[in-house]
C-alpha cells in the first residue's frame, strides 16, 4: 500500500483519529437501546430501604412509610440517585442501519474516565412507580489533554419518566476518551496508604456520633445565610464490605446480574466482560473494584469506588441539611481523583448564594468529597429549593414534557455550549 493509504488498525489503536469522532458525532441524538434490565423494576419499600442503607443513609423518608406518610409527599419516596437502579428501556428498536451505527465503540482502544455528573430532578419516584429511561448521546467534542495528548469528550443523557410518564428526572454524564499515553500519564498517580491510629479512627467516629438529620423540622429559605455550613458527612475508611453492600442496593450495573448458569448465558455472548482472573476462571471486569489484584493489572495501586456512590454521598449531605419539605433540584460533580479502599472521604458543603427566581427560592451550594490526605476527589455545586414562611416549595418544571422533547433540548444545549 502507499503512505497515503489508511493505516492498518494496529498502527491507529489508541490514537483518536478523525474517523472515530465523526462516527460519533454520527450517534447525537440517536436513542441507544440498553443491553441489561433495571435493578428494580417498581419503587419499593425494601429497595428504597437498601439503596439508602447502602450508603449509610437510614432517612424515614426513604425508609419508613408510615413516617412518609405524614410528610408533604403522602407516602414513601425514594433517594434521588435510586434512579440509577430504575428504568426500562424506552429507546425503540433499531432499524438495520441505525443498529450497524450502534455497533461498537468508535472510541475502543482510547483510556475512558467519567470527569462530569449532573442531574436534575423534576419529580420525585414514589412507592410503587414504575419508571422508563431514555439513552442517547447528546453532545461530544475534541479537547487537548493536559498531558498533550488528544481528548473526546462524550456526553451521554439518561432521561427518566415516572408512574404517571412525567419526566423525573435527567442524569448527565461527560466521560474523557483519552490517547493511550495520556491515559498512561493520568495511571501514574501513586497510593501510600498508612494503617490508621486508634485516635485516627476516634476523630472519624465522632463525625458519625454527631451526624444529624434536619428532617420535619422546615428549614426556610429566609433563615439561610450565605457562608452557612452544612454538617460534613463521613464516609469510611471505605472498605471492600461497604461497596458489597452499596452493590446490594444499586445492583451491578454494567455486568448483567445474575450467577452461575445466569453469568455463563452473558459470558456466550459477551466474554469480553469476564477476563480470566489468578485462577484462570472468567470473571466480571468490576472485580476491579473489590479486588486490589485485577486493579494493578489495569495500572492501579489497589481497588477504588464507583463515581455513582460519592454522588449519593454528596446527595446524602444536601437532604439532610434540607429537611422533609425542601427539594434538591440540581447537582453536577466532577470525579477528579480515585477514592481507593482504605481512603476515608469526608463530604462538606456550603451556602454560596441564595435568589429568588420565577417563583422558586433557590439556595445554591458548593459541595465536595475530601480524603484524608487532603485532597479534594470530587468538587461539585447543587441547587436546593426551600419553602419560605408563606410559600411551599413548587416542584421544577422540565424543559421539555416528553422524552424526545428533552432529547432535542439537550441536542440544542450542548450544540450551543459546547
Amino acid at each position: 500500500m502507499s503512505s497515503t493509504d489508511t493505516p492498518p488498525k494496529e498502527a491507529a489503536f489508541g490514537v483518536l483519529t478523525e474517523a472515530a469522532l465523526e462516527r460519533s458525532r454520527q450517534r447525537l441524538g440517536i436513542p441507544q437501546p440498553l443491553h441489561n434490565p433495571p435493578h428494580n423494576f417498581q419503587v419499593t419499600w425494601d429497595g428504597s430501604r437498601h439503596f439508602a442503607f447502602g450508603y449509610g443513609d437510614d432517612n424515614p423518608l426513604y425508609c419508613d412509610p408510615d413516617y412518609a406518610a405524614a410528610t408533604r409527599w403522602g407516602g414513601l419516596i425514594a433517594p434521588p440517585t435510586f434512579l440509577y437502579t430504575m428504568g426500562q428501556d424506552a429507546a425503540p428498536k433499531p432499524d438495520p442501519e441505525t443498529k450497524a451505527l450502534l455497533k461498537g465503540d468508535p472510541f475502543a482502544g482510547l483510556g475512558s474516565y467519567q470527569a462530569v455528573m449532573e442531574f436534575e430532578w423534576w419529580q420525585p419516584l414514589r412507592e410503587g412507580d414504575r419508571c422508563h429511561v431514555l439513552a442517547a448521546q447528546v453532545g461530544v467534542q475534541e479537547k487537548k489533554s493536559s498531558f498533550g495528548g488528544r481528548t473526546a469528550h462524550v456526553t451521554n443523557d439518561y432521561l427518566y419518566t415516572n408512574g404517571e410518564g412525567e419526566m423525573h428526572a435527567v442524569r448527565r454524564g461527560t466521560w474523557i476518551n483519552a490517547e493511550r499515553h495520556t491515559s498512561k500519564e493520568r495511571a501514574k498517580e501513586k497510593l501510600e496508604l498508612k494503617p490508621y491510629t486508634d485516635e485516627e479512627l476516634a476523630e472519624i467516629d465522632a463525625l458519625y456520633e454527631a451526624e444529624t438529620r434536619r428532617g420535619a423540622e422546615t428549614r426556610y429559605w429566609e433563615d439561610v445565610e450565605i457562608g452557612e455550613e452544612l454538617q460534613p458527612r463521613a464516609k469510611g475508611p471505605l472498605k471492600t464490605t461497604d461497596v458489597v453492600v452499596w452493590h446490594l442496593g444499586w445492583g451491578m450495573q454494567l455486568t448483567p446480574p445474575g450467577s452461575f448458569k445466569l453469568s455463563y448465558n452473558i459470558r456466550k455472548k459477551a466474554p469480553g466482560l469476564y477476563p480470566k482472573n489468578a485462577l484462570n476462571v472468567p470473571d466480571t471486569v468490576q472485580r476491579l473494584h473489590w479486588e486490589p489484584l485485577r486493579a494493578q493489572e489495569l495500572g492501579l495501586p489497589t481497588s477504588y469506588d464507583y463515581g455513582g456512590m460519592r454522588e449519593t454521598w454528596l446527595v446524602h449531605a444536601l437532604t439532610d441539611w434540607m429537611g422533609d419539605d425542601g427539594w434538591l433540584w440540581k447537582l453536577r460533580c466532577e470525579h477528579r481523583k480515585f477514592n481507593y479502599i482504605g481512603d476515608t472521604t469526608i463530604v462538606r458543603g456550603k451556602v454560596i448564594d441564595k435568589v429568588q427566581v420565577d417563583g422558586r427560592n433557590e439556595v445554591h451550594v458548593e459541595v465536595s468529597c475530601h480524603n484524608q490526605r487532603g485532597e479534594v476527589t470530587t468538587p461539585g455545586t447543587a441547587v436546593v429549593l426551600l419553602p419560605t414562611r408563606d410559600q411551599a416549595v413548587e416542584l421544577p418544571k422540565p424543559p421539555a414534557a416528553t422524552l424526545d422533547g428533552m432529547v432535542q433540548h439537550e441536542l440544542e444545549k450542548f450544540s450551543v455550549t459546547k
